[in-house]
């Protein structure tokens, strides 16, 4: 019997409480895949956040807090941002040392924006304002639901076996700049890139849409949480 997979889970962050928190959906999507998952905290040394990474067999970024544009060189534009810059600069540090220790990552919404901004790329701060579209994306309770389509190409195309996809949808910033060395495989009908890989890496991918989610009603959903956990092993 295979020893369960060690996945490191980056905290979501509730202003509210001044406390750490995670949904059961990140957790429980690992452990349907396989995978057994931990919890990361903030305020961790560089020693700590090397130590911690050699110890998991994958990283899974998460939503939440919208990225500070100051991890891609610029200032809040809208003053309508929510960040948590202890956030930003734990992932950033997690990101550049799992990529050096070559482990296997996975981006979920706000894990997609902060892997991009992180590597090069930028975002729109605010899609209402700055990417008008007739898509809502930022869709209304319930979250178990499917509100929009994406294109599907490349790497996830040939993994789900379609070439459309319907998702969910939780989210105001989104990529503007796909970072160098990131390759976009799924794309909204309003033109956002809402899924991409890093080729040449053990294993980088990152969605804009929810498959926590999504588990118990959609089988690609799970199979992305299966996907990544394979590749921790």
């Amino acid at each position: 019997m295979k020893t369960r997979p060690i996945v490191g889970v980056l905290p979501l962050w509730d202003i509210d409480r001044s406390s750490l928190w995670m949904l059961s959906g990140y957790m429980e999507g690992i452990r349907l895949a396989g995978g057994t998952p931990i919890i990361l905290t903030f305020d961790l040394e560089d020693s700590e956040v090397e130590r911690l990474v050699s110890l998991c067999d994958g990283l899974l970024f998460t939503g939440g807090q919208d990225v500070h544009p100051s991890v891609y060189g610029e200032e809040d534009s809208t003053g309508k941002l929510i960040p948590c810059q202890k956030r930003d600069i734990l992932e950033v540090k997690v990101l550049k040392a799992a990529l050096e220790a070559d482990k296997a990552i996975f981006g979920i919404c706000r894990g997609l924006q902060l892997i991009n901004a992180a590597l090069g790329g930028t975002l729109y701060q605010d899609l209402p304002t700055e990417h008008p579209s007739a898509i809502a994306h930022r869709q209304a309770k319930p979250y178990d639901r499917p509100t929009h389509t994406v294109s599907l190409t490349g790497d996830l195309a040939k993994f789900l076996k379609k070439d459309t996809l319907s998702v969910n949808t939780l989210h105001h910033q989104a990529i503007r700049d796909l970072a160098p060395g990131l390759v976009p495989v799924a794309t909204s009908p309003d033109g956002l890139t809402e899924a991409f890989v890093k080729p040449g890496a053990r294993y980088l991918w990152a969605v804009q849409w929810h498959p926590e989610y999504l588990l118990h009603n959609d089988p690609d959903s799970r199979a992305l949480f299966e996907n990544f956990v394979r590749h921790c092993f």
